[in-house]
């Protein structure tokens, strides 16, 4: 019988190293790729969210009113003066304007030389009835774009008090109105002393 070769016999350590060998190895771990796989298979569709949007600006402070600021010191300076120089008396004539109003603007508003679009008779009226009708005027005449008015307040030549009320309380109100520019008794052949011409500003269109 032919001789193919050197027939190695196993002793117990070699045949129980070939049994280990033979045994199942422990399987490998799964890739990366198929845990990402397995994930989105248990997900599902999966939709993309969009950017959140940015948080808002915070708003822009609001710009300083100049004009009430400057309307509230001249109301404040016109009553000073007014508490410095006692009230008026029945002959004394009105006369008023913004620092923004030239002269000259006063000067014509005296002679009379603006149209007078509505006027407003406070004779007999107690001085209580006197502002709130004087406040209510103003702000119609201003609603309806009046540029000059007329007041009739009376030469408070009559009364029990030594200076004339509504003179008195027609000129400090205006003053303290932030749309009136100017205000001056009217000439003799429109009531002189006795009634005030005020020019208004314009209203304001929103």
């Amino acid at each position: 019988m032919p001789r193919h070769g050197r027939v190695r016999e196993h002793t117990p350590a070699t045949r129980y190293a070939v049994a280990m060998g033979q045994r199942r190895q422990p399987p490998t771990e799964p890739h990366a790729d198929d845990d990402a796989a397995l994930f989105r298979e248990a997900v599902g569709p999966v939709r993309r969210l969009r950017p959140s949007p940015e948080p808002p600006a915070a708003p822009k402070p609001r710009p300083a009113a100049r004009m009430g600021a400057q309307d509230e010191a001249d109301a404040l300076e016109a009553l000073r003066r007014t508490l410095e120089s006692g009230p008026l008396e029945a002959g004394d004539a009105l006369s008023w304007h913004r620092a923004s109003v030239p002269p000259r603007t006063l000067r014509q508003l005296r002679r009379g030389q603006f149209a007078v679009q509505d006027e407003l008779d406070l004779h007999h009226a107690d001085a209580a009835q006197a502002e709130a009708w004087l406040r209510e005027f103003l702000r119609q005449a201003r609603e309806a774009g009046h540029g000059c008015v007329r007041i009739v307040h009376g030469k408070g030549r009559h009364g029990d008090a030594r200076a004339p009320v509504l003179k008195n309380l027609v000129d400090r109100l205006l003053r303290q109105r932030a749309d009136v520019l100017a205000y001056a008794s009217a000439p003799p052949a429109q009531g002189g002393t006795g009634a005030v011409l005020v020019l208004l500003a314009p209203r304001r269109r929103g």
